[in-house]
């Protein structure tokens, strides 16, 4: 199948619970107020990064990426949380989302489904799986993850050609196997 060229950031994606609008540098406070919440990241390898000297780093690899996303509520335009694209791999036709966290009065809800599925959706237009990098001791994302259809292929020790502290999981989701 042809795929036609991927922008990593696209200006919107949306449906009718969220919208997933390019991040700005003009965004840290409001999402570091999202962010400084310690039971976001108590199952994320990087357990501190409410603090905000951990956070800042965070935000500024999401910001240089360019295919980072504001995850907004739909209705009331209130932050979310954050998620973004990383590694595209053009000759093995695939992408990675991650780097996503969502503030906890959205937890448990249709939120994090929602917003997978735009950024999913999008990707299968031009690559064939879609990649998740979950910490091994991260449960909640690797249930999650699951639920979408991917599978673990294994364990990795870097992301990309990051290296990381703790090892993570890759799960891949395949079209095929997708369930959204």
């Amino acid at each position: 199948m042809t795929k036609s060229a991927f922008n990593l950031q696209p200006e919107i994606l949306e449906d009718d619970i969220t919208k997933l609008v390019p991040l700005q540098e003009s965004d840290f406070d409001a999402l570091y107020q999202v962010a400084s919440d310690p039971l976001i990241w108590e199952q994320h390898p990087i357990k501190d990064r409410y603090k905000i000297e951990v956070f800042r780093p965070f935000f500024d690899a999401a910001i240089n990426s360019k295919s980072s996303f504001l995850i907004l509520d739909k209705q009331t335009n209130e932050i979310v949380g954050n998620t973004r694209y990383y590694d595209y791999n053009q000759e093995k036709s695939s992408i990675a989302i991650g780097f996503t966290f969502i503030g906890r009065k959205f937890w448990g809800g249709l939120y994090n489904k929602s917003n997978k599925k735009l950024l999913i959706d999008y990707a299968f237009q031009h690559v064939d799986s879609v990649l998740f990098h979950i910490g091994t001791d991260n449960i909640r994302s690797q249930k999650a993850v699951s639920k979408l259809g991917a599978i673990n292929i294994g364990e990795v020790n870097s992301i990309g050609n990051i290296p990381v502290n703790l090892p993570h999981f890759e799960y891949e989701l395949k079209v095929e196997n997708y369930k959204l």
